[in-house]
């Protein structure tokens, strides 16, 4: 991370080059209230919450070149609170522990997962104590979620999902076991999200621009498609009622999804947005975007 990162937000709405375009006369749909952009993050790829809700974490490639597989060093997760101040530059990892390109996070009470190219970490929040597992036939570690008992890991670039099991293997002793949940199916499988029907949604995303869908998939590897080709999408999330939130990188955009209602943009002007986290809140939802390319992370406000 540069050395200055700017910490005052700036307020977006309304402003040149982002649109809201959630109608606000539709009370049963989802509007933005507000939106606010803090700079100074070098290529942040996602951004987790804690289970309190009381700060976001984000994760960076660093570096001046966007080198999503290059194994430098340069990776690191800062603390923000969430109104964005900066609360700690560097919180992950702790000196000796090294990470390169860390791009999906998960927290589940205090321990922290994220992927690293062909990799994936678990942190304590508290001790900052660290363990790296290999995953072995994975070329680029994309999302994690953690279901139950075990870990899933999205791989868009080999077109894979595979599962750690136990979840936690923070403890030296444990030895985890990773198995391929399914493999070549043309889902490349970026975003995951545990559904509450059981499943597993899943959204696709290709560098090339060629559109992919959101999936459920189940406990067996069963893939069903719930929408065809909508975009180059990232980050995903099940709301209370079913309804999804996703990002679409050919949109520039963050999305709203359901069977009924199909594709509905809520924010754009985003040329990277990638894997976000959802706080539920009294009067609707924050979501914390990281937009990759513009290395920014833009704080939206939802309500109905």
């Amino acid at each position: 991370m540069s050395r200055a990162l700017t910490a005052g937000l700036v307020l977006l709405v309304g402003m040149a080059g982002i649109a809201c375009n959630a109608s606000a006369a539709d009370a049963g749909k989802l509007r933005v209230v507000s939106d606010q952009a803090i700079t100074g993050f070098p290529f942040p790829e996602s951004v987790g919450c804690d289970a309190g809700g009381k700060a976001l974490y984000v994760s960076q490639f660093g570096g001046t070149q966007l080198k999503p597989a290059e194994k430098d060093g340069n990776g690191r997760i800062s603390k923000l609170s969430l109104d964005g101040k900066l609360l700690e530059s560097r919180f992950l990892p702790d000196p000796g522990d090294v990470l390169n390109k860390p791009k999906g996070i998960w927290i589940r009470g205090n321990r922290l997962w994220v992927t690293d190219i062909d990799s994936v970490w678990i942190f304590d929040l508290k001790t900052h104590q660290g363990r790296k597992l290999a995953l072995p036939g994975v070329q680029f570690a994309n999302d994690p979620a953690v279901k139950g008992n075990a870990l899933y890991i999205s791989d868009n670039r080999s077109d894979q999902l595979v599962r750690v099991e136990p979840a936690d293997f923070l403890n030296a002793k444990v030895k985890p076991k990773v198995t391929v949940v399914f493999s070549g199916k043309g889902v490349n499988p970026n975003g995951v999200y545990p559904a509450k029907d059981g499943s597993l949604l899943v959204v696709g995303f290709k560098s090339d621009k060629e559109p992919k869908g959101i999936y459920s998939v189940s406990a067996k590897g069963e893939i069903k498609e719930l929408a065809k080709d909508i975009g180059r999408l990232d980050g995903v999330y099940e709301m209370k009622d079913g309804t999804l939130l996703a990002t679409d990188w050919n949109s520039g955009s963050l999305f709203s999804w359901s069977a009924k209602d199909g594709k509905q943009t809520l924010a754009s002007g985003f040329k990277g947005p990638a894997d976000f986290c959802v706080i539920p809140q009294a009067k609707g939802y924050l979501v914390a975007v990281p937009d990759l390319v513009k290395s920014e992370v833009r704080i939206i406000r939802l309500a109905k």
